[in-house]
């Protein structure tokens, strides 16, 4: 065998791969002697077909056969040979040849990268903590969460209920398919288009009521985005919310059994401080993340980033299946996606190098003790553990989610780390 290589850009290669005539008339005699044990034809007893005769009828179909196997068991020795990783799958094409097996192969190679530039990349560490003022506001949600609705005989306002019939019109086309009926609308909520919810305070049960609202720029349907549009709306009934005090039959409810509020109030800062844990855990990994993509330069192979970019389109594909309908190129443009794809390779190919350079190996006490913390926010968080450990994949998953967790901490050990003080509410979203 031999094998030539032909850079062609920076990352692309053109490998040649030439097999002497002997090795394909070798292994094209062993297959034409198999063939002469296995083929039945009509005037020879079986396995007594001669071999002019299997030559004639299969020499095509073998040397096919054979090529596909020579590209086989040489492309991959070629490349050890050569001392090349491509990224992705090549394409290959047979050369014609009168002698012998010829074939290219095209492809793309991983980038060599340099670590140089590492240490002392900047980084800010968000750091917050739960105070009693976020207990007391989370026991608060809890109450509102567990709210119950109270018929009244009043106009609504601001954070009730209205269970409302109604029909839309735009541009002359009603395009809520007639009406809607006995649909409950929470004042305040803001979860339909602005202005809606606006237009229902001051509304009794009876009351009809026409407007006039513009729908968002960018809603979800094309057809609707930045058009004006009437809505005619009747009022069914209001109801105000009864928000349960936290009394022993509540805490109960809630799985704190002995009625003790103390009790209840330090379940709840636990679950706040391992979620506020996680928060920031992900707001440093995201920060290192902007920093290795902005200090460390990558040429990107383009096959790895147009599988990335085929990976975050793919949601989106299959949720539409699941409505029944096709999206359009138009729908999904490549490079609106494009950036966040060349990001996640980047960083990857980043990862993927720390980690050999300073020979980073998974801690499979930290594996376990990650589980240990996903489990603790189950009933039967033994169960949630024995799920994970039972399956060798599923198991698989955590252990790359620790070894980046781990790779992180690793930079961040050499980083220019500053600390800044947020609150609660200001890490988890909230504000």
């Amino acid at each position: 065998m031999q094998v030539s290589v032909e850079k062609t850009s920076e990352l692309s290669r053109k490998m040649t791969v030439s097999v002497p005539e002997e090795v394909v008339k070798d292994k094209m005699e062993s297959r034409f002697k198999s063939l002469a044990r296995e083929v039945k034809l009509d005037g020879f007893r079986p396995g007594k077909v001669p071999q002019h005769v299997i030559k004639k009828m299969f020499k095509d179909r073998v040397r096919e056969e054979i090529a596909g196997d020579l590209i086989q068991s040489t492309y991959f020795e070629a490349l050890q040979e050569q001392n090349l990783r491509p990224a992705g799958y090549p394409h290959i094409q047979p050369i014609d040849e009168s002698e012998g097996f010829q074939y290219t192969a095209e492809f793309e190679v991983y980038p060599e990268i340099s670590l140089q530039g590492i240490d002392g990349i900047e980084v800010v560490r968000k750091v917050a903590s739960v105070e009693e003022a976020d207990l007391d506001a989370m026991i608060e949600q809890i109450r509102n969460q567990n709210k119950t609705w109270a018929l009244v005989e009043r106009p609504a306002q601001a954070n009730d209920q209205v269970w409302i019939s109604f029909s839309g019109v735009s541009e002359g086309e009603n395009f809520t398919d007639g009406k809607v009926d006995d649909y409950p609308v929470e004042i305040g909520t803001n979860k339909m288009i602005p202005g809606f919810e606006d237009n229902l305070i001051g509304l009794s049960a009876g009351d009809v009521k026409t407007f006039t609202v513009t729908f968002p720029e960018q809603y979800g349907n094309a057809k609707l985005a930045g058009k004006p549009a009437e809505f005619e709306v009747s009022v069914a009934k209001v109801e105000e919310s009864v928000v349960p005090e936290i009394d022993a039959e509540f805490l109960k409810d809630y799985g704190v059994l002995d009625g003790d509020l103390t009790t209840f109030k330090e379940d709840v800062k636990a679950n706040m401080e391992r979620e506020l844990r996680q928060a920031l855990r992900n707001n440093l990994k995201t920060a290192v993340m902007d920093s290795l993509y902005a200090n460390i330069s990558v040429t990107l192979p383009k096959t790895l980033v147009d599988q990335e970019v085929e990976e975050i389109i793919k949601p989106y594909v299959e949720n539409a299946k699941k409505q029944n309908r096709k999206l359009e190129e138009s729908e999904l443009p490549r490079d609106v996606f494009e950036e966040q794809a060349r990001r996640r390779v980047a960083l990857g190919l980043i990862l993927s190098e720390v980690i050999q350079a300073n020979n980073i190996k998974v801690d499979e006490a930290k594996v376990r003790s990650t589980i240990e913390d996903m489990a603790q926010s189950y009933e039967r968080s033994e169960d949630v553990i024995n799920w994970y450990y039972s399956d060798e994949n599923r198991l698989n998953e955590i252990r790359q989610l620790v070894l980046e967790d781990q790779t992180v901490e690793w930079i961040v050990e050499r980083a220019k780390v500053t600390d800044e003080k947020v609150s609660f509410d200001a890490i988890m979203g909230k504000k």
